[in-house]
């Protein structure tokens, strides 16, 4: 017995093959039936000097998985196609775009986010104590991933000049354009720090 299709179930059809299809089950399963190595699911990451467990899709990014799943919600995701910079973390001390990451490609490193900047007791790090003393952030969408680009910097170059502080935030956009206010915050930390 077949029911007579209505606009409705077509509509419900093309939703739920959808969701199917978005979900990668089907990739899953069909590497798994063709006999090709199937990708873990359940990752350990070191993220901020602790291990975490979690489930990972294969094709999921950083991004996500610390946004949605572990909590790390200071981590912004603005375009999610690697050009605005809100989603900067550090992967062993490198500044990287985590929407442009997939979760399984960044397990073998020390992943480091805001969260992991402040200090024992709670207050805040280095490069975010200067940000706010020069009123850097404005709104405060992009201020994560500035924070993050700078303490790449500073961790690579402890004194860097302007023009090197400059080159290394140029990957991430302020709509408010705060940029020389940010750039008086990466001098700040390096003066707190010499």
């Amino acid at each position: 017995m077949n029911p007579k299709l209505t606009r409705r179930r077509f509509i419900k059809g093309v939703i739920f093959s959808s969701a199917a299809a978005a979900s990668g089950a089907g990739l899953y399963l069909s590497a798994q039936s063709a006999g090709s190595a199937v990708m873990e699911r359940l990752l350990t990451l070191s993220i901020n000097g602790v291990d975490r467990r979690v489930d990972v899709a294969p094709q999921e990014t950083l991004a996500f998985t610390l946004r949605n799943k572990l909590g790390l919600t200071g981590t912004k995701v603005a375009c999610n196609r690697g050009e605005c910079g809100a989603c900067t973390v550090l992967l062993d001390d490198i500044p990287n775009y985590s929407c442009s990451v997939l979760t399984h490609n960044a397990k073998r490193h020390a992943i480091t986010t805001v969260e992991g900047l402040r200090n024992e007791d709670g207050s805040l790090g280095v490069v975010q104590q200067a940000f706010v003393e020069e009123l850097a952030p404005q709104c405060g969408f992009c201020t994560p991933g500035q924070v993050m680009s700078a303490e790449g910097l500073l961790r690579a170059n402890p004194n860097p000049t302007r023009e090197q502080a400059r080159q290394a935030l140029a990957g991430n956009l302020c709509r408010c354009g705060a940029y020389d206010h940010y750039l008086n915050g990466v001098m700040r930390a390096a003066e707190l720090l010499s």
